[in-house]
């Protein structure tokens, strides 16, 4: 057996999150066991989408986390790490700045990636085998804090994929243009509407935490009548009743109400009514990405001569 200890950083719009992952390679077979994952509820969006650039306070906090998830990854001796960052930090005017500095104070390389390889990064994680689904056509929503990730999938394979600025924190704070729904709309009528017999799949924390809260297994989609009626029944408690009664985190109980007409939206357009939770993530392709790309030939070469 041999075991590759391996992190990965994934900086969106509405937190930060540290996923670490033991890879075991052991008889032909490659095993990922989470270890540890560490979230932290620093909402780099509301500024950047607001203001243009991540003010003082927040880069402060941004910085401070990051030398948080260096010592968590020293301490757990990971061999490697990657880190990217998604939206807020495409669009942020001080972006690179705040890069430069984090690889400065903390040896972290951050990579500010685009829509397109946030979605290779997620379908590299063998979504297909965790929700089993008989459709082999579907349309993959990723709904995040500043943008929303499409894919078109027939049989298997993306056709075609694009991002649009519309996601949970900018909703909340007013700041999605009503062209930029009218965008959404024409391009899944176009691209989606012709495909038959497909499901959509949702990405992302919000849609995960609902799912968490149906205790429905991952096989099993949600429908998009459960998203109405949750979504329902959340908009009439308060925020602190949401913390309370359904047991969210505060920097989830507000966006929530927000983020889930956008997968509604997308599924009505798209002509589907039932959706996929795979609950996998940016950050579980980034490990198997950094292991295929650096560790597997060495592993599976040295394991064959032992």
């Amino acid at each position: 057996m041999i075991v590759t200890k391996l992190g990965a950083i994934d900086i969106g719009s509405n937190s930060i999150k540290c996923l670490l992952v033991n890879v075991i390679y052991k008889d032909g077979y490659t095993h990922y066991k989470k270890v540890s994952i560490v979230r932290l509820p620093i909402r780099l969006g509301e500024d950047v989408f607001t203001y243009g650039k991540v003010q003082k306070e927040s880069k402060r906090r941004f910085i401070e986390g990051m030398l948080a998830f260096t010592h968590i990854l020293n301490v757990h001796g990971v061999e490697s790490a990657r880190a990217v960052a998604t939206s807020a930090m495409r669009e942020a005017k001080n972006g690179d700045n705040i890069v430069r500095r984090v690889l400065r104070k903390t040896g972290i390389a951050i990579e500010i990636i685009d829509g397109e390889e946030e979605a290779r990064l997620v379908f590299s994680s063998k979504i297909y085998d965790v929700i089993k689904a008989k459709e082999d056509n579907f349309v993959y929503i990723d709904v995040g804090g500043g943008s929303t990730e499409i894919s078109i999938i027939e049989n298997k394979k993306v056709l075609v994929s694009h991002s649009f600025k519309i996601g949970g924190v900018r909703l909340m704070n007013d700041l999605v243009d009503q062209e930029e729904w009218q965008d959404m709309e024409a391009w899944l009528k176009i691209h989606a509407a012709r495909i038959k017999n497909k499901v959509a799949i949702g990405a992302g924390g919000n849609i995960n935490k609902l799912h968490k809260l149906s205790r429905k297994p991952v096989e099993v989609p949600l429908t998009s009548n459960y998203l109405e009626n949750q979504l329902e029944i959340m908009s009439k408690l308060s925020l602190d009743e949401r913390v309370t009664e359904l047991g969210l985190n505060f920097d989830r109980a507000d966006v929530i109400i927000h983020a889930l007409p956008i997968y509604l939206k997308a599924m009505k357009w798209a002509g589907t009514g039932k959706m996929y939770v795979p609950k996998i993530g940016v950050s579980d392709g980034l490990i198997r990405d950094l292991y295929h790309k650096e560790f597997k030939a060495a592993v599976e070469d040295g394991f064959s001569m032992m």
